[in-house]
């Protein structure tokens, strides 16, 4: 499992340009099912996203080509998560 911090640089004023094509990449996110959840870092800080299903050299790849990353709006801060319990609804998550 992954979980991805996308921090805004000093680039953030393109982020409106970019805006179409970074919600298309989030939807192939999902469609692909690799992401579980996708939201904002408060206040304003840029977005974060929980992801699984794919390895880790697919997913930092998945990662940088996010128009917001290309377009350096963003910076990606990846950490990869063992996780070793979970609620019942979340037990996919938990390596057999």
């Amino acid at each position: 499992m992954f979980i991805t911090f996308l921090k805004f640089s000093d680039n953030r004023a393109a982020a409106p340009r970019y805006m179409a094509a970074h919600n298309e990449w989030i939807a192939k996110g999902f469609s692909d099912g690799v992401f579980l959840c996708v939201g904002s870092l408060e206040p304003g800080a840029g977005g974060a996203i929980l992801a699984h299903g794919e390895d880790r050299d697919s997913y930092e790849a998945r990662i940088m080509s996010d128009p917001f990353v290309l377009e350096g709006i963003v910076i990606a801060e990846t950490s990869e998560i063992d996780p070793k319990k979970a609620m019942p609804e979340l037990g996919f998550l938990v390596a057999a």
